[in-house]
């Protein structure tokens, strides 16, 4: 009676020890699938925030804001096509 026991005992470590694996696991891809949908988000949001940067900048040249704007409009349009070519490619 005692070895069936204590086989009992070991088959539920056992058990218990997998499904702890498998719960690990599984929290684990949702917490990647998390992280991919917030870079996602965060990309969406900044490609905003360049398109409003570069419209201020046009705006300020237009303006007559001639110190700056235009080396930063610059640097910011290359800055785009770089990024938007590396992406192209990859």
């Amino acid at each position: 009676m005692t070895i069936d026991i204590i086989k009992v005992a070991a088959v539920l470590g056992a058990l218990t020890g997998i499904g702890g694996a498998v719960f690990g696991l599984v929290r684990w891809i949702l917490r990647q699938n998390k992280q991919d949908e917030d870079i996602r988000s965060i990309k969406e949001e900044q490609t905003l925030i360049c398109f409003a940067l570069k419209a201020c900048l046009d705006g300020l040249e237009q303006l007559g804001a001639n110190h700056t704007v235009p080396v930063a409009k610059d640097k910011l349009e290359k800055y785009l096509n770089q990024k938007a070519h590396d992406q192209d490619s990859a």
